[in-house]
């Protein structure tokens, strides 16, 4: 639930105390990105071999 005026009004990134705030995750709208999973494999790369 977002509570922050700010995270409500722009949103937590555009908010002035973003890089220092912490509580963005609990009262704001911050979620962390999900980039630090692997991509998934294609179909083609799932079909080749593997070469030793």
């Amino acid at each position: 639930m977002t509570l922050c005026p700010v995270a409500i009004a722009v949103g937590c990134r555009k908010c002035p105390a973003f890089g220092f705030c912490p509580v963005k995750s609990v009262i704001g709208d911050f979620k962390k990105d999900e980039e630090a999973r692997t991509p998934p494999r294609s179909a083609k790369e799932e079909s080749k071999p593997k070469q030793d």
